[in-house]
């Protein structure tokens, strides 16, 4: 490492314990919990997507550290309470990987000798959620049903991305994406309609409904309908940002704006984009 100081995990777990002591450490730190905090640890992993988006390994490598400093908070408040340390996290995972992986590792998480059948990806991946599901047959059931095991707190566009996937598997699906091309539009038809006749509530849930057939064209489509959603946002807010910088070379800004002025400097912007993507 260039003569730096080589620094390992239990310098982190170590921090850890420090920031968490009562005497010592840091206020806030000793006052979170496992509730407190998770949304930290949500908010770290989609920083760690948008750096991967962006390209931005410098940035990439700094939000995986704040990641990492997630799992380790987690896991110092649950050996303060007795339930489990860092330890046990990795062994968990390594024992997890190793079972989810057996065209690859033996029982006893040694590699299979070379020249062992391997599989192709797409057969990794029924077989990844195979072993998934008799993981989940052998923990008490949290939840029932045949979509059962699909996270309640995942993104709303993700866990519908999923839910549909999971009911692809019972044969429940259409056959090609044209076809949810056409619900999409009856969809949008229906929210249409419940604008003009329907309640607020009404609205709503034909919306969900527009939605998640959205969602489940991008999986048929072989898209992340999240990541595509964060592509859309960050497009979005550059090109308002580009048209903001026209109406202000044009000696007025937004709040002196009307809606046609805008609407001429977004095509601006849009054209302009269109002959950059011509000659790049």
């Amino acid at each position: 490492m260039g003569g730096e100081d080589v620094v390992k995990i239990e310098d982190l777990l170590a921090l850890m314990a420090t920031l968490r002591d009562p005497e010592v450490g840091c206020a806030w730190d000793v006052a979170q919990d496992f509730a407190s905090i998770a949304p930290y640890t949500v908010e770290e992993a989609y920083e760690v997507v948008d750096a991967i988006a962006r390209g931005d390994t410098d940035d990439l490598r700094d939000e995986l550290g704040d990641l990492l400093l997630q799992v380790v908070f987690h896991a110092r408040i649950a050996e303060e309470t007795g339930l489990f340390a860092f330890p046990d996290v990795v062994r968990a995972v390594v024992e997890k990987m190793v079972r989810r992986h057996p065209h690859v590792f033996a029982p006893d998480g040694t590699l299979l000798p070379k020249g062992s059948p391997r599989r192709d990806p797409g057969a990794v991946a029924r077989q990844w959620e195979a072993i998934k599901a008799e993981e989940r047959r052998a923990k008490p059931p949290q939840e029932t049903g045949p979509l059962a095991g699909i996270p309640l707190p995942l993104p709303a566009l993700t866990r519908a991305h999923k839910l549909s996937a999971k009911a692809a598997t019972y044969g429940f699906d259409w056959s090609d994406p044209a076809q949810v091309v056409l619900k999409v539009r009856e969809e949008i038809d229906e929210v249409a309609d419940a604008m003009v006749h329907g309640t607020r509530a009404a609205v709503a849930e034909e919306l969900g409904d527009l939605l998640f057939s959205v969602a489940n064209l991008a999986r048929h489509l072989g898209i992340d309908p999240e990541y595509s959603l964060q592509e859309g946002n960050m497009k979005f807010a550059r090109r308002f940002t580009a048209m903001a910088a026209i109406l202000e070379a044009q000696g007025s800004g937004l709040s002196d704006s009307d809606l046609d002025a805008m609407e001429a400097a977004w095509r601006a912007v849009k054209m302009s984009e269109v002959k950059m993507s011509e000659t790049g």
